[in-house]
Formats: C-alpha cells, structure tokens, sequence
C-alpha cells in the first residue's frame, strides 16, 4: 500500500489520470490525498470531480479556496470570475450530488505526523489548534447553516487571530488562513496581495512557514495553493503545487519514502 500526496489539479484531468496511470494507482492497494483545489481553471473540473467521488473509498481531499468558491458561486452568492472554468459542473445533471460530496471534504487531514492543508497556518496555532479549529469549519459548512457561511464567506478581515473572534469573523479568519495564506506580516497577521516566490518578497513579509516561533513547527505539514513557491520538500513543510495550470507540473508525493513523482502539463 502506498499514500501519495497530490498538489493542486485545478481541474487538470488529463495530466491526472496521465499521473495516476505512471504511478499505476490501485484504488484496493493505495491510498491519494489532494491538497484542495480539485476544480477551476483547468479544461475539466467536472471530470476530476466526479473521479474523486467515484474513489471515495480511496481518496483524502482537502478544501481549497477554488473549492469554496465553486460552492459559493453554484449558490449565487457571487458571479463567476472571468477565468473560471466551472460551468460544466453547473449545468451537470449530477451537479447536485456533486456539490454535496465536495461541501462535505475535510478542511485539514491528520494521519499521524502528518497534517494536509490546501494552503497554510497562523503562527498562534498548534496542530491541535489548526484541527480543532478545522473542525468548527467543517460543522458550518456540513450544517443547517452552510448556506449563511457562503453567503459572507469573502473578505479580507479579520487578518489576525484572536480566541476571542466569534460568529461569522472567526469562521472567515478560519477559512482565509486555510485556503489562501501564503505569507504573514512581521506581527503575524494574513498577508493577501503578494503571490510570487520567495526571492521577490517585500523585506516585512515571512512565509507563514518559516514565521518565528510558529506553534505548529513540531508537525509535518503538506500543503499546495502557492504555484510560484514550487516543489519544495523539507523536514517541516512539504510544498506540492507545481502549477500544472499553467504549464509545469502535476507532483505526487509519496509518504512512505518521501520519493517525488511528476507529470508535465500542458498550459491553459
């Protein structure tokens, strides 16, 4: 048995099943984790999604800010963003279903020492913190309530963390901080507007994972949403969105040696 990790597909599905045939996936024998983002941008989210429903029994996938959007936008709580490629799922007889199965992902997966995530963590919170947390999420979105969630779920504020946020801030900070950080400001609150590598990086900006003192340094996180940042494999952070999207690659991960496997892509 094998656990292989995957970066984001963004609706990629030919550069996944192109992935999965090299690795020669057995959906009895093996195990895939995504690190969220399965749909948008990509010529066939739907494909990809009804793929990862259809494998239910054998995958692990993570929401990620795309994700959140497509659950957003199929409710009409806001339009479509000119380069989204979603309609294929809207106007998909089984849209339906597919749309529960999605709402219903983890927001955070823990296996051991292992902990996934679409994109990165404050430096207030532990690894218990970030599951705890994860999960007050994830009862919102799978409750009677997801619908209002969605509704007020864009925005910027609050970018810092506090015990004391309630309501519809803690939920936003919750999912802001999973699904779209990439770096923080020196007095660790969510950065949001610089998206390129590290050597480009205003000098009051830190990764979130290199962030001094972050209280989730003990575990070992695999994570995607940063295409500029690349492959980049540490004891502490495993980073897997290669930007297949626009013409890199598709990068599996590979827990049980930690051994690396990639596709080329074609850009969108």
């Amino acid at each position: 048995m094998s656990t292989y990790v995957v970066g984001d597909i963004q609706g990629c599905n030919e550069a996944l099943e192109t992935l999965l045939a090299a690795l020669k996936f057995d959906r009895v024998r093996d195990r895939l984790w995504i690190t969220g983002d399965l749909v948008n941008r990509g010529e066939d989210s739907l494909a990809v999604l009804r793929w990862c429903m259809q494998h239910d029994d054998c995958v692990v996938a993570v929401l990620g800010n795309h994700d959140l959007h497509l659950l957003a936008v199929a409710e009409g709580f806001v339009p479509p963003h000119r380069k989204d490629t979603l309609d294929l799922i809207l106007q998909a007889p089984d849209r339906a279903a597919l749309l529960e199965w999605l709402r219903h992902r983890p927001m955070l997966y823990r296996d051991g020492e292992w902990l996934m995530l679409h994109a990165g963590l404050p430096p207030e919170w532990d690894a218990d913190a970030a599951e705890l947390h994860a999960g007050e999420l994830e009862r919102a979105l799978r409750g009677p309530r997801w619908r209002a969630f969605l509704k007020d779920m864009y925005g910027n504020e609050p970018r810092r963390w506090s015990p004391l946020l309630s309501g519809q801030d803690r939920l936003r900070f919750i999912a802001n901080a999973l699904t779209r950080t990439r770096y923080l400001h020196v007095d660790g609150s969510l950065e949001y507007q610089h998206k390129l590598g590290l050597d480009t990086a205003p000098e009051d900006l830190v990764p979130w994972f290199d962030f001094p003192n972050r209280r989730s340094g003990d575990a070992r996180i695999l994570f995607g949403h940063w295409s500029t940042l690349g492959l980049m494999v540490r004891e502490d952070v495993v980073a897997l969105d290669t930007g297949c999207l626009w013409g890199g690659a598709l990068t599996a991960f590979r827990l049980e040696d930690e051994q690396c496997f990639q596709v080329r892509c074609q850009a969108r």
